[in-house]
């Protein structure tokens, strides 16, 4: 991973998004010499925010589960059938 203070950023910016745009690879932005912020590619930040939701889809699937909360296939299908007429 490319690290970056922010001073360059500020002062090449146009070169450190050709850059990231070129490699894809994200960029580490420092202030004081500690991690402040990232810049990702738009298509890897849009990427991760699906694998998130469908993450998140999963682990409220397995909290319902754990719950008791779950329909079975029938119950599930019923539902539907109501929903598609």
């Amino acid at each position: 991973m490319k690290v970056e203070l922010v001073t360059s950023l500020k002062r090449q910016a146009t070169k450190i998004l050709a850059d990231l745009h070129d490699t894809k690879e994200p960029v580490l932005i420092t202030e004081h010499g500690k991690p402040s912020a990232y810049l990702v590619d738009v298509d890897d930040y849009q990427f991760m925010q699906n694998r998130l939701a469908i993450l998140e889809g999963i682990a409220r699937g397995e909290r319902a589960i754990s719950e008791g909360k779950a329909l079975s296939h029938d119950e599930a299908k019923d539902k539907m059938s109501k929903w598609l007429k």
